[in-house]
């Protein structure tokens, strides 16, 4: 017979790998994107509130 296996097999799973080892070069980088992130994260949300541009968008005439 039949078997109840059908279908492709799931690949086993690796371990899960340590925690990394990370030297002052690469703290600084992630130090450095954090803090950018903030940044934008801050403009983000000083932009929303403020609304549009000075309101100088497309303007319907009205005319058809």
């Amino acid at each position: 017979m039949s078997s109840k296996q059908g279908g492709k097999l799931k690949p086993l799973k690796q371990p899960k790998s340590g925690k990394k080892e990370y030297d002052e070069h690469d703290m600084e980088l992630m130090q450095k994107k954090k803090d950018e992130e903030k940044a934008l994260k801050e403009l983000r949300t000083k932009a929303s509130q403020k609304g549009s541009f000075g309101g100088a968008g497309l303007k319907k005439s009205g005319k058809k």
